[in-house]
C-alpha cells in the first residue's frame, strides 16, 4: 500500500553560520573540525549525542585498532592528552602484515595478534571537549541533521533538529562525518549499503558494562520474564570481555539482521541488543558464578556499517589486499579485514584468516569527494569504500585520518578560494606529513 505523504513549508531560521560545518562529532569529525580549525578556519560540529567521540566515548568501544603512530598531527594529540590523564595503555607497534608474518589459525588469537590500544572512554570525553574548546570549535549536541537545501550541487544550508526546535546552519564547505552518511543522503547525493548484491550491512554490537564484587548477596539476579535462558556456551551470541580499568570489565554482544539506516529497524536492533546483553550477563552470573554485578550499558549501540558515500573514486577490497599506493593519498591504512558474517550471532568472519591480512595501503583523497557535489566532502567509516574494505579502514585510527584529511582540504580550499577538486594534493600530503602523517 502507498504511504501517505504530506506537504509542508515552513521558515526556518539560519542560526549557525560557519567557515566549515563538521555534521557528526565522531573521532573522524572531531579530527576534521581540529585540523580545520588550527588553520583560522571558523568551524562548528553537529552532533546527535551529548558529547563528542561517537562509538569510541557514548558507544563505549574503548581501544584503538591498528597502529597507533604516524596517525598525523590531532590523532597524536588525542593520544597525548589520554596520556596526560594516564587513561592509555602503553604504546605497542601494530604487526604489519608481510611474508613474514606467522597467521593464527583462530580468529580469537589473531584479534590476539593484533591486540588493540586501551583506553578510558570517559576520559575521553573530557579530552574531545577541551580540544573542541582550545581551538575555538563551537559544539552543538543533541542536533540532526534532516535535510539540505542543495542549488546545483552546492549546499547552501543544512536543516538541524534539537531541542530548539528546526534551524538551519550556512557554511561554505561540509563535511560528513556521520557514519551513517546522513547529510549526504538528505542532500540528495549517491549512497550505497551494505553488500552489493543485496544490501545486508555487517552486524551490530552493544557493549555492556559490570563491576567485580565479592558479596554474593549484592548480585541482582535476572527474572525469568526477561530472558530466555541460555545453558550451554556455545548457545551465547557471541560476546567478547573487554578490560575496563580496576574490577570491571566491558563486555561486547554481536547484534545481527538490522538496518542502521531505518528508524524501525534500528530500534529494534537497540532493543534486541539489550535482550541478548541480559541473556549473556544471566549465563555468566547463574551458570559459570561469575560475581558480575551489571553497571551500565551503552546509550548506542555500535554500528558498524551504515550508508557510504559514493566518491569519485570507491576503494576496493582488492585494493587495500594488494596494498595499493595511489598518487593522492591522504590516509595509510594496516588494519586487517574485520568483517563478522551479517547471517549469523556466533563468532563467523566473512573472510578466511588467509585473506583477512593486508599489507599497508593507501586511501585516496577521491574517495573524500561526494560525487556529483561542489562542496561536500566525507570522512570516517562513511567515506566512499566497498563494505570490506571499510570494514578495515572503519577503525577509529584510520578514521581520525582520513577526517583530519578532509578538514585540511576543506582549508586550503576556503585559503585558495577554489573548489575541493582543485585542492593542490601535492600540498595536502606536506601538511598531513608535517603533522607526522603517515602515507
Amino acid at each position: 500500500m502507498e504511504q501517505k505523504k504530506i506537504a509542508y513549508q515552513k521558515q526556518i531560521p539560519v542560526r549557525y553560520k560557519a567557515d566549515i560545518a563538521v555534521l557528526g562529532g565522531g573521532i573522524a569529525g572531531l579530527s576534521a573540525a581540529c585540523a580545520a580549525a588550527k588553520r583560522g578556519k571558523k568551524v562548528i560540529i553537529i552532533e546527535k549525542m551529548n558529547c563528542l567521540g561517537g562509538n569510541s566515548t557514548s558507544g563505549g568501544v574503548a581501544s584503538f585498532c591498528g597502529e597507533t603512530r604516524g596517525q598525523g598531527e590531532v590523532f597524536d594529540e588525542i593520544i597525548l592528552r589520554l596520556e596526560e590523564f594516564g587513561a592509555i595503555a602503553e604504546y605497542q607497534p601494530y604487526p604489519e602484515y608481510s611474508e613474514n608474518f606467522i597467521l593464527s589459525d583462530k580468529h580469537e588469537e589473531l584479534f590476539e595478534q593484533t591486540k588493540p590500544r586501551i583506553f578510558d572512554f570517559q576520559y575521553l570525553i573530557s579530552v574531545f571537549d577541551q580540544m573542541a574548546s582550545d581551538y575555538g570549535i563551537q559544539s552543538l549536541f543533541h542536533t540532526r541533521v534532516v535535510d539540505a537545501i542543495v542549488r546545483e550541487g552546492t549546499v547552501r544550508q543544512v536543516l538541524l533538529a534539537g531541542q530548539s526546535g528546526l534551524e538551519a546552519c550556512e557554511a561554505d564547505i561540509f563535511i560528513d562525518c556521520t557514519g551513517e552518511a546522513d547529510a549526504v543522503f538528505h542532500a540528495g547525493f549517491e549512497t550505497m549499503k551494505g553488500r552489493e548484491h543485496d544490501n545486508i550491512q555487517l552486524p551490530m554490537s552493544l557493549m555492556f558494562f559490570i563491576r567485580h564484587i565479592s558479596d554474593v548477596n549484592q548480585l541482582k539476579h535476572i527474572p525469568e520474564r526477561y530472558v530466555e535462558r541460555i545453558e550451554r556456551k556455545e548457545d551465547l551470541p557471541m560476546n567478547t570481555i573487554w578490560p575496563n580499568g580496576p574490577s570491571s570489565n566491558a563486555v561486547k554482544v554481536k547484534i545481527h539482521g538490522f538496518d542502521s539506516t531505518d528508524s524501525v529497524s534500528l530500534t529494534m536492533a537497540e532493543q534486541t541488543g539489550r535482550k541478548k546483553m541480559l541473556q549473556v550477563l544471566d549465563y555468566y552470573q547463574r551458570v559459570e558464578n561469575r560475581k558480575w554485578y551489571f553497571d551500565h550499558v551503552s546509550p548506542i549501540i555500535g554500528i558498524r556499517e551504515g550508508r557510504r558515500v559514493v566518491g569519485e573514486y570507491i576503494l576496493t577490497v582488492s585494493d587495500i589486499q594488494a596494498g595499493r599506493k595511489f598518487p593522492d593519498a591522504i590516509a595509510k591504512g594496516v588494519y586487517f579485514i574485520d568483517a563478522l558474517s551479517p547471517l549469523s550471532d556466533k563468532r563467523e568472519m566473512i573472510m578466511k584468516i588467509e585473506d583477512s591480512m593486508v599489507p599497508p595501503y593507501q586511501i585516496p583523497y577521491r574517495c573524500l569527494l561526494v560525487k556529483d557535489s561542489v562542496n561536500m566532502l566525507a570522512a570516517g567509516r562513511c567515506f566512499s569504500a566497498d563494505q570490506l574494505a571499510m570494514s578495515s579502514a572503519r577503525v577509529f585510527t584510520t578514521s581520525s585520518m582520513t577526517g583530519q584529511a578532509a578538514g585540511i582540504a576543506a582549508a586550503l580550499a576556503l585559503d585558495k578560494e577554489s573548489s575541493l577538486r582543485k585542492v593542490n594534493v601535492d600540498q595536502l600530503q606536506r601538511e598531513i606529513m608535517k603533522g607526522k602523517g603517515q602515507l
